[in-house]
């Protein structure tokens, strides 16, 4: 099981970077195509959407799948066609008067937005709004069967598409308005196709549609917590699209001032910070249907193994890439975005990915074991935090107030995480076990030389190579050197590695043996 946990993980991992290198790839050819102030007003017609879509979806896709996992481990095939048959009638239920609603008065929702530029981006954004929930309610019976390949190839195409329809359409874009109305477009066209082809999946692989009268009130029941999280999640951050600027504009910005600086912060640095969260993404999703499996068969040991594998794999990531960020991030900024202030928040904002990493992979495990009510509180307190610092440090700080927020609100959030975690998992004699807090705290102690380290290699190679040649040999030289010192001080486990490959290899000997004498 250990081996399939790292070889699913390995696959889907590798799929979702190149669909975040796409998603990274697309956002240098916005800012360049429609500018900040056009990638600021698609970001702020984004965040509204999303708002909506989480609605839609929200805990839908990882409830449906727990419920499969549940009717697997009770050998009821009728209760896995059911529940996505739930799936799809709750999501057409939350979705479909919305997206009625504005399509048909969306030139009313302008109060909605400090611009109102935003407001017809936003009602062509919501065109693809069913699109996108059905497909989600598949994804989720993907992840209950552990067909956890195809979604992943399913969003790396629909990435793709995404990129190829936003390239041509934005060719000879006149105004950063007219840039942002048809990367909306973009987004409409690869929802359609991602629907398009789950579905087509779902038939070939055997899905079918029954009754879903038993399964949607558990389906709703169990939904309600982290539906509630994403959305509150998504009203947030639609909130902080108008706020954030409003906030600007009182500490002394013009409102062009304003909408680009929020654009670079939430279009160019956010998603740059957020690429770790694609690694960490993938664990959870191999582990979440293998947790929500063993814990409904009751086997608690593996259910206690695969929880602190994430809990020891996730800081060990974010650790290992935030000297990356802090060395690298100005330089990112420059090359890829041709914008400094991007850079210098990158780079300045790298600490956040290790409260984040801890956050995304305790809240996953805790939604697959039934905990969705306490991420659902978790989740308010952080927002407040972060609420409360834009409001209260916005004018002292400006942006930064913004980094700030997030770091308290990823760390109120890992913190009552992790004390769930333990408590439910690790404290009781009957689960008794301990995480390898080695491999946990050694990585925190070595950020700092390795942020030295890299900036030796940085300014080193500076001298010789162009800035493009000195970010990729200085970041190969930093990833060598870290891989080194993980493996000195026996922070990555590399003997167990060796030694599975061993048997499996010693195991394939005697059976190719036993195969010729007989």
């Amino acid at each position: 099981m250990k081996n399939r946990i790292y070889t699913t993980a390995s696959a889907v991992t590798a799929l979702s970077v190149l669909e975040r290198g796409l998603g990274f790839l697309y956002r240098i050819v916005l800012s360049r195509l429609i500018g900040a102030e056009g990638l600021g007003i698609y970001q702020v017609a984004l965040s509204a959407f999303s708002l909506f879509l989480t609605i839609g979806t929200g805990g839908i896709p990882i409830t449906v799948s727990r419920m499969i996992a549940k009717n697997k481990a009770e050998n009821n095939p009728q209760g896995e066609s059911g529940s996505v048959t739930a799936g799809f009638c709750l999501s057409l239920a939350l979705t479909l008067p919305a997206c009625l609603f504005f399509l048909l008065f969306g030139g009313k929702a302008t109060f909605l937005f400090s611009d109102e530029r935003c407001a017809e981006v936003f009602k062509i954004l919501m065109i693809g709004l069913i699109f996108s929930s059905l497909y989600a309610v598949i994804r989720g019976s993907f992840w209950g069967n552990k067909q956890l390949l195809l979604p992943s190839v399913t969003e790396l195409a629909e990435e793709s598409v995404m990129v190829i329809a936003g390239v041509l359409l934005l060719q000879n874009v006149s105004t950063p308005f007219s840039g942002a109305i048809k990367a909306a477009w973009a987004v409409v066209i690869s929802y359609f196709f991602s629907f398009t082809v789950s579905i087509l999946c779902y038939l070939w692989k055997g899905g079918t549609i029954s009754k879903p009268k038993n399964y949607l009130k558990p389906l709703f029941n169990a939904t309600l917590p982290i539906t509630s999280v994403r959305a509150s999640s998504s009203f947030v951050n639609s909130a902080i699209a108008v706020l954030m600027p409003v906030m600007l504009i009182r500490a002394g910005a013009t409102e062009t001032q304003a909408l680009q600086l929020f654009g670079v912060f939430s279009g160019m640095v956010l998603p740059v910070l957020f690429i770790p969260s694609t690694i960490i993404g993938s664990l959870s999703l191999v582990l979440v249907p293998e947790l929500s499996e063993d814990f409904y068969k009751k086997e608690y040991e593996k259910v206690k193994t695969n929880v602190k594998r994430g809990l020891q794999a996730a800081p060990l990531i974010a650790c290992a890439l935030i000297p990356f960020f802090y060395v690298f991030g100005e330089d990112v900024g420059k090359i890829a975005f041709a914008n400094q202030k991007a850079g210098v928040l990158i780079k300045n904002s790298a600490f956040l990915l290790l409260p984040m990493s801890l956050t995304l992979i305790s809240t996953g495990m805790l939604n697959s074991l039934g905990y969705e009510k306490q991420t659902f509180v978790y989740y308010f307190i952080g927002a407040a935090a972060l609420l409360l610092c834009i409001l209260s440090f916005t004018r002292v700080f400006g942006i930064y107030s913004y980094v700030l927020g997030l770091f308290l609100s990823f760390s109120l959030n890992a913190l009552f995480n992790l004390l769930t975690l333990w408590k439910s998992c690790f404290k009781s004699k009957k689960r008794k076990g301990q995480v390898r807090v080695h491999a946990c705290l050694v990585p925190i102690f070595l950020i700092f030389p390795l942020c030295l380290l890299g900036g030796i290699f940085n300014s080193v190679f500076k001298i010789f190579f162009s800035p493009l040649l000195c970010l990729f040999f200085s970041g190969l030289a930093l990833a060598f050197c870290t891989f080194l010192l993980y493996a000195c001080l026996q922070v990555l486990p590399l003997h167990s590695f060796v030694s599975s490959f061993k048997k499996r290899h010693v195991k394939e000997r005697k059976r190719k043996f036993s195969y010729g004498k007989t």
